[in-house]
């Protein structure tokens, strides 16, 4: 059996997930997956570089660093499973995202997380680097992982929408056959602004199961003056990261509201994530929408995200077939499987790329 291993870290930045699964036409089988957290002292770095805290020096030295522990969280998986090395076609690495700039006069998008070292550590084909050529061609190079939504995800008879939550929030509209074309984009934060706020006021990484939100309440003024940011009214295709949505974001609003508690604070922003999607989910055909993502293990969020987006209802996509946690490095297996075969990665309607694409660089055993 020829399998795949993908590998992901999102903008959480919280570790690593690895899975080996095998395709079969339009159907998968997960053989094996591993998570892997990234040190206190790895993430704090990452998280500084993210925003423009490092230095050239810095920035290779995480490259390093991150690759080596994708080939780790790599050869965990393998070893878990007992897998044939040879039976594995390749591994496809997304990488971790340090910066994400997909508008203005020179347009990039920065993976690190060197695959030249999976491939050494692992003995295996790497392909890594996904977004750059589709934002060669005019493209936002993000969101990547609608084209696998429409692959696996699809319907003939119902329409759907994937709603991804990891750091940054991304949807993919699925319309049932002959109903028009997939599309998707970037909403907003999903988790970011959550994550950001309790690590500065709590110094812990992120509020566990939405605990500390559950104690606050919503502050409809900071609420209602957070909504009106320019970027949740923009049409697609568009794409953002921590780049905009980070603490500074959070206190330019604050600023306006001095007197807002801190929990207070925390549950405002778990309500800018629900509104901020429900607020740009298609308004026709759609009636039922599935979650993945970290955020899906939120239930707090995911209680207020049902809120905001009934009638409609709100599933995971284990429903699916796929478990939430598992459904990005999936994808990421994916696409190296679509750049080996020389087939296109990228949706120009979602990602705004003049064209289809063979996305991703090919780094030999």
């Amino acid at each position: 059996m020829e399998t795949w291993l993908g590998l992901m870290s999102g903008t959480s930045m919280d570790g690593i997930d690895a899975v080996l699964v095998s395709f079969q036409d339009q159907s998968m089988t997960l053989v094996g997956t591993h998570s892997l957290s990234y040190p206190d002292d790895l993430r704090h770095r990452l998280l500084a570089a993210s925003q423009n805290h490092a230095s050239p020096d810095e920035i290779g030295e995480l490259d390093t660093l991150t690759g080596h522990l994708f080939a780790q969280a790599a050869n965990r998986v393998i070893a878990d499973t007992g897998a044939d090395i040879a039976s594995i076609r390749a591994i496809g690495s997304h990488g971790q995202t340090i910066r994400h700039q997909p508008s203005g006069k020179a347009p990039f998008s920065l993976q690190i997380g060197n695959p030249a070292v999976i491939a050494e550590l692992t003995g295996l084909t790497t392909v890594a680097d996904f977004r750059r050529r589709d934002m060669a061609a005019g493209g936002q190079g993000a969101p990547l992982v609608p084209a696998f939504h429409k692959e696996f995800f699809g319907s003939t008879s119902e329409s759907r929408c994937i709603l991804n939550l990891g750091g940054i929030a991304n949807i993919t509209w699925l319309p049932a056959k002959g109903e028009g074309d997939v599309t998707g984009f970037d909403t907003g934060p999903a988790n970011a602004l959550m994550d950001a706020w309790c690590l500065d006021q709590t110094g812990r990484p992120y509020d566990t199961d939405g605990h500390w939100a559950k104690e606050g309440e919503v502050d409809e003024a900071l609420l209602s003056d957070m909504l009106s940011d320019a970027y949740f009214r923009k049409k697609g295709p568009k794409s953002t990261g921590k780049e905009k949505f980070n603490l500074d974001w959070v206190r330019t609003h604050l600023a306006r509201h001095p007197n807002v508690r801190n929990a207070d604070v925390q549950r405002t922003l778990l309500e800018v994530t629900a509104l901020s999607i429900s607020h740009q989910l298609p308004d026709y055909g759609l009636k039922t929408i599935y979650v993945c993502g970290g955020g899906a293990r939120n239930p707090e969020l995911m209680k207020a995200l049902a809120e905001a987006v009934a009638p409609r209802d709100l599933k995971i996509t284990s429903e699916l077939g796929l478990d939430p946690q598992w459904v990005e490095p999936t994808a990421f297996a994916w696409l190296a499987k679509q750049t080996l075969e020389g087939r296109p990665g990228n949706l120009p309607e979602v990602t705004g790329a003049s064209g289809q694409r063979i996305l991703g660089a090919i780094y030999p055993a």
